[in-house]
């Protein structure tokens, strides 16, 4: 059996006024999460990126790395596809910021549902701790500027 690496990237797919599209994964229904994937043992996150996201979704969008690396004890219930002595992941997120929701392929078998969701609402669907955080970070539209805050 050929172990994962245990590196991933997680690509937030948003929009400038804080649309999120998250997918919901097949093997595990009420699971929803952004995009997410292991890294090849021969290829950067900056590579991985974009490749997750094509797969996917079927989106060949620009990703910009965030600079945010999480490290966090790996799931249980993936825990057996990686070696033995392998119990924290590391984890690269990744922004693809796109003009409007539009419609996505899925991965078949990988994912079974998609939708676009306001960014707060998108957090608190998200299975993951670090994927609710990034959201919150990256995803949520700027605020107004009040009338009368600008100097």
């Amino acid at each position: 059996m050929a172990w994962k690496r245990p590196e991933s990237v997680l690509v937030l797919v948003c929009t400038p006024d804080g649309q999120v599209l998250m997918l919901e994964r097949a093997a595990q229904p009420g699971f929803w999460q952004s995009v997410t994937g292991s890294l090849e043992w021969d290829e950067g996150p900056e590579s991985a990126a974009p490749r997750e996201l094509f797969e996917e979704t079927g989106l060949d969008a620009p990703v910009v790395a965030t600079g945010v690396v999480n490290r966090y004890t790996i799931h249980p219930a993936w825990r057996a596809r990686y070696a033995p002595a392998s119990d924290e992941n590391v984890e690269h997120v990744f922004l693809a910021l796109l003009p409007e929701p539009c419609p996505v392929r899925l991965s078949p078998g990988e994912h079974t549902s998609w939708r676009w969701l306001p960014a707060r609402q998108a957090a608190s669907l998200a299975f993951s701790a670090t994927n609710r955080e990034a959201i919150l970070r990256h995803c949520l539209p700027p605020r107004a500027l009040k009338r009368g805050s600008m100097s």
